[in-house]
């Protein structure tokens, strides 16, 4: 059964919302830590790209597939290929000025497009992937 709160999101937003998740919660983490005058650097983990997974995963249903065959194919392994960039990039140290600069940003688009019901990828607008 698919479940949908107003229009569907695009595959292509689809497809970036783990990046924007990831690099988003990266960058908040980041900020604090420049707040806080902490020492240490953030890190790619696991954990961040689990998250980043898990919310594309439960975005999928969302997502205005063009055919059944597109939806079985990518619902179920892109989420497993954006976990697995996790397994593989964990505690890679980001840069604190690089995770602020692109982080915050992400943060805005995010907070931005998610709640914007004219977005045009947002419309899933199917002439836009």
């Amino acid at each position: 059964m698919r479940f949908v709160v107003g229009e569907p999101i695009s595959i292509r937003a689809w497809l970036a919302t783990p990046l924007f998740f990831a690099a988003a919660v990266l960058g908040l983490t980041a900020l604090g830590g420049l707040l806080l005058g902490a020492s240490w650097q953030v890190t790619l983990s696991s954990a961040l790209f689990g998250g980043a997974a898990a919310v594309t995963l439960a975005l999928a249903t969302s997502v205005g597939w063009h055919s059944a065959e597109q939806r079985g194919a990518l619902a179920p392994t892109y989420p497993v290929l954006v976990f697995a960039a996790g397994l593989v990039l964990h505690d890679v140290r980001v840069p604190t000025l690089w995770a602020v600069t692109i982080g915050v940003p992400a943060a805005v688009v995010l907070a931005v497009e998610m709640t914007s019901p004219r977005a045009p990828w947002a419309r899933g607008d199917s002439n836009r992937d």
